[in-house]
């Protein structure tokens, strides 16, 4: 069994399984079991799911790390989701970056589904002409190109 180690920051946000998780010092933790994990910029939360792609990445995000009750919703909502914003884009790659990621998703590999569903986020604002949140604008500048369709590990 492989384990997975994580240094997070004092105030930093975990969700693990489900339970949110919000640390009060600066600590380091092994996962030493499969979990279903987000920490820190890639939780998002409610009120930030704005545009469409946001809401996609939401409802895959809760299809992650939901509740076992809110999983099965939050999947159903990304397959609507996803559906609609590929019959109203014009980007054959962000189509197909969708289709991967709902694949994905419905295979149980949401953490690289919800990767996609990131590039698809800065791919939107960059069209539509958003401002990225400064997180965002940080996040873009470390990862590669939309164009780049290659997926990385969790964690």
């Amino acid at each position: 069994m492989s384990t997975l180690v994580l240094e997070l920051r004092q105030g930093d946000m975990m969700v693990v399984n489900g339970a949110p998780i919000r640390f009060r010092n600066r600590t380091r933790i092994e996962l030493a079991a499969k979990a279903r994990f987000l920490f820190g910029k890639q939780i998002m939360p409610p009120e930030a799911a704005t545009t469409p792609a946001r809401r996609i990445y939401f409802a895959l995000q809760t299809a992650y790390i939901g509740t076992d009750e809110e999983r099965a919703g939050g999947l159903d909502a990304a397959r609507q989701l996803i559906g609609q914003f590929q019959e109203a884009t014009t980007s054959a790659l962000a189509r197909e970056m969708l289709r991967h990621a709902l694949t994905l998703a419905e295979g149980e590999d949401c953490y690289q589904a919800l990767k996609l569903a990131r590039r698809v986020m800065l791919h939107e604002q960059d069209v539509l002409g958003l401002a990225a949140p400064a997180s965002a604008r940080q996040e873009a500048a470390r990862r590669p190109a939309l164009a780049e369709t290659g997926a990385g590990h969790a964690g």
